[in-house]
């Protein structure tokens, strides 16, 4: 059983750049908001106008709904952090702490929809090679699961420095891991010949700076590279399809059942985790913060959040 066909040397030292590039991009992104507006706001434009009618659109690879869909939700999520990182109000704003798990929760439902449609599908359609089968359903059940553990929303405030990074402590690595096997099976079943680059190096792009570079803005880091790709592979579909760097899925029937099981248990332990932690807890998932006792929350609060100004010297007690 092989995920891939043969990975010539020259596709894995551009997978490799691929990675370093989304990562790149990234902390260019995280340089100030006008970087950030030139990236995510006037690049796009410019694309819309006057690239992606003509590389995304009907019978290219990239030119389904759903591609369409995930570069303006990806888009959408980086301008809406962007307002919580340089506009102070909505930082404070509970109702406008809801959104980074609104948009979270809206990708991640958009890709369990098109894991289930393509359960029926097989053969050639939009320019992509589809394996439909139970696989589609096991992986689409992991992304609801992975949805509904999405917590602590409430607990999202904004770093100390120039960069202001949105951090979100409950969102740990336990959830993350889970939300890479899901989203790479998603990737695999749905679009199994963009899988070695949208799937695997993707996930590695922002992945490793929310474990390496900047702890707890996991999210930030996965709306960033996520937008980058789909901007990319949106104004070049063939990279990933019949470039010298293209590199196949097995399109194996065991490789897909295999890599959505792993997908769907790591889902099922987060949730029975969580739920074990809300029943000896009795906080609530939709309100509270589930994981404040854990060193991995503490370390990522004490790294990002304000220092206490000073208070007043305690008046002395006088001696009777």
């Amino acid at each position: 059983m092989f995920l891939f066909e043969s990975i010539p040397w020259y596709s894995a030292l551009m997978w490799v750049a691929v990675v370093a590039g989304l990562m790149f991009f990234n902390e260019l992104a995280r340089i100030s908001k006008w970087a950030g507006l030139v990236l995510f706001i006037a690049l796009p434009v410019v694309l819309t106008v006057f690239v992606w009618p003509t590389t995304a659109g009907a019978g290219s690879s990239t030119g389904t709904w759903f591609h369409w869909v995930k570069v303006y939700s990806a888009l959408a999520g980086c301008v809406g952090f962007m307002a919580l990182r340089y506009i102070p109000r909505l930082a404070k704003n509970r109702y406008a702490l809801m959104f980074p798990a609104a948009i979270l929760a809206i990708n991640i439902a958009e890709a369990v929809v098109r894991d289930f449609q393509v359960t029926g599908m097989n053969g050639m359609v939009d320019g992509v090679l589809m394996v439909g089968g139970s696989w589609n359903v096991m992986n689409g059940i992991a992304g609801i699961l992975n949805l509904l553990t999405i917590c602590g929303w409430a607990g999202i405030f904004i770093s100390q420095g120039k960069k202001k990074d949105m951090i979100w402590p409950d969102m740990l690595w336990f959830w993350i891991i889970a939300y890479d096997l899901w989203n790479f099976a998603y990737v695999y079943n749905a679009v199994g010949d963009h899988a070695f680059y949208a799937g695997a190096a993707l996930l590695v792009s922002c992945t490793i700076p929310a474990f390496f570079i900047k702890r707890g803005a996991w999210l930030q880091h996965r709306a960033q590279t996520l937008a980058f790709w789909m901007m990319f592979t949106m104004a070049v579909p063939s990279f990933v399809t019949s470039s010298q760097f293209a590199v196949a899925s097995s399109h194996d029937p065991k490789a897909l059942f295999v890599v959505s099981a792993i997908a769907l248990a790591a889902n099922i332990a987060v949730v029975v985790y969580q739920v074990r932690r809300i029943v000896t807890s009795g906080k609530n998932p939709f309100t509270d913060e589930l994981f404040t006792d854990l060193a991995a929350y503490r370390k990522v609060v004490v790294a990002n959040a304000p220092t206490p100004a000073p208070g007043p010297a305690p008046m002395p007690v006088p001696v009777a």
